[in-house]
């Protein structure tokens, strides 16, 4: 996968033309500047990175953008193409707007790999919804 990705970077780069997949891959990677120099180096594709040490694994990252954008295609779970817009809306960015998103995601996977299970749909909708309907203290 790490190798798709570093590829794609690459055809878009040099203007080479991107199946519906790549593009998709290729949007992400330009949201993240921050990414491009190491996918410009292949030596880098194998590194292990390391939450304990304040690593994000930016496969993981832009993996987790694509798994969201498939989710709100499909609008699974349900109503999460109305907070995506609605966010999005509010938000006027939507990087931004898949951020936060993916916070909730986060969150629904760490707790299901903790419980040894699958994540918990109505844990994440209800902590999707809490972004454009923030509960009132």
């Amino acid at each position: 996968m790490r190798q798709f990705f570093a590829d794609t970077w690459q055809k878009a780069i040099q203007n080479v033309p991107l199946d519906a997949m790549e593009q998709q891959v290729a949007k992400v990677i330009e949201m993240h500047p921050e990414y491009h120099a190491m996918l410009n180096n292949a030596k880098h594709l194998g590194n292990d990175y390391l939450p304990e040490m304040g690593e994000t694994n930016p496969f993981l990252h832009m993996g987790m953008h694509l798994g969201l954008q498939e989710q709100v295609v499909l609008d699974q779970p349900a109503g999460i193409q109305a907070i995506y817009s609605q966010l999005g809306e509010r938000l006027k960015d939507v990087h931004e707007t898949e951020h936060a998103m993916m916070d909730c995601l986060g969150e629904a996977l760490w707790q299901a790999q903790q419980n040894g299970g699958l994540p918990d749909e109505s844990a994440y909708f209800s902590c999707l919804t809490q972004l454009v309907n923030p509960k009132e203290d």
